[in-house]
């Protein structure tokens, strides 16, 4: 995540592509502040002023590269709340959610150079409720991201508890939803593992438009079982001006142990953006056992407007002949670089006994109100960053 700010950038979730712009305060600043008695929290956060742009947008210029060579440290988050209302087959229900589009999360990253292009860098990262203020996993303070690791031109290396490789692609590149909120029936049909703790990861840097992620994760000790090893995962990616082609592919082991696979691929045609992807998996808490693909497209009317439209289907090998559709719109709006509203809309078709729901990143679906209901929902929603 941090390395989208070196001069050398590595592909990083969508979600997080916010750092690419997220206001930083050099470690200079900061010392001096703590030889004033000023704490380094408060100094920080006099220095921060708006200045993340879109999830979408990617800076490599020559001054994103100086903030590593001369260290930085930066506060950034992501409030996202939105309105759903869903019906699950037994009438329609309102509530509101936090997390639906892109999960609402505070957090602090930085740099500290080595000379030479190369730098340490770390993240810590917490998720929380913005409907009532509630930390996401009670007890842990930085449940989505802890690590720390070191980067340069040859890569990156993290080590700790970090999104998972196969997180990567799923959160951008393969469907025109970004696999949030209930319109992407990427999210609402696949199963992944998102983070993995106790995790070393090395990113690639870009080579003639081919990138790679690599992920190995070691047991928590609690578990008493297997070789130590509780996962890997791998990334791969190609780019080639408006083509974008993605693989990835994850093992876990121990309780709850799931192989899971995507992959797909996404080319844009002027204001048009088209995505074509499959997934599959084997495994999980509650179990999981299907595979399908989505087709879905956006258009920009301009740089701050965006529609799309998507179709999903999975077949259920949990259930005879189960399977399920969703037929999805959506809506975005750039209101200003940091404030993004959007509009969801979909419905989900299950088959014979299947009962998927709509759901959103951080936000658990409905249950449907008997095997092979159908679920409608619209969604409105804001997202802020800072």
């Amino acid at each position: 995540m941090v390395s989208s700010l070196a001069q050398y950038p590595i592909d990083v979730p969508e979600e997080d592509r916010i750092l690419r712009h997220a206001p930083v305060c050099p470690l200079n600043r900061v010392r001096e502040a703590l030889t004033t008695s000023v704490c380094a929290w408060g100094a920080a956060l006099l220095l921060y002023a708006h200045g993340a742009a879109a999830v979408t947008d990617i800076d490599t210029g020559t001054d994103v590269a100086t903030r590593v060579n001369t260290g930085f440290i930066a506060l950034y988050g992501v409030i996202d709340t939105s309105l759903e209302i869903t019906d699950p087959g037994s009438g329609w229900t309102p509530r509101l959610d936090s997390g639906a589009y892109r999960g609402s999360r505070v957090g602090l990253h930085g740099a500290e150079p080595l000379g030479g292009g190369n730098a340490i860098v770390f993240t810590l990262e917490n998720g929380f409720s913005s409907t009532d203020g509630t930390q996401q996993v009670p007890g842990s303070i930085f449940n989505r991201q802890a690590w720390i690791g070191a980067s340069g031109i040859w890569g990156e290396l993290r080590f700790g508890r970090q999104h998972s490789p196969i997180y990567i692609p799923f959160k951008g590149d393969l469907d025109a939803f970004g696999a949030g909120t209930i319109a992407s029936g990427l999210n609402n049909l696949s199963k992944i593992t998102p983070y993995a703790s106790n995790a070393l990861a090395y990113l690639s840097p870009s080579l003639a438009g081919f990138s790679t992620t690599l992920m190995m994760a070691t047991r928590d000790p609690s578990e008493h079982d297997g070789n130590g090893i509780d996962g890997y995962y791998v990334t791969t990616s190609y780019r080639l001006d408006g083509l974008r082609l993605s693989y990835a592919h994850q093992q876990t082991h121990g309780a709850g142990a799931l192989r899971a696979n995507l992959g797909g691929a996404n080319y844009a045609f002027g204001k048009l953006r088209v995505w074509l992807s499959f997934f599959n998996g084997d495994g999980g808490t509650p179990v999981y056992h299907g595979a399908g693909g989505s087709l879905s497209a956006q258009y920009s009317f301009s740089t701050n407007a965006r529609a799309s439209l998507g179709y999903a289907h999975v077949r259920d090998y949990t259930t005879a002949g189960g399977s399920a559709d969703q037929f999805s719109a959506a809506f975005e709006y750039n209101m200003s670089p940091t404030l993004l509203l959007y509009f969801s809309a979909a419905y989900l078709a299950n088959h014979d006994d299947s009962s998927f729901t709509l759901r959103g990143v951080n936000v658990t679906g409905l249950p449907v109100a008997y095997p092979g209901a159908p679920v409608a929902g619209v969604q409105f929603g804001v997202v802020e960053r800072f």
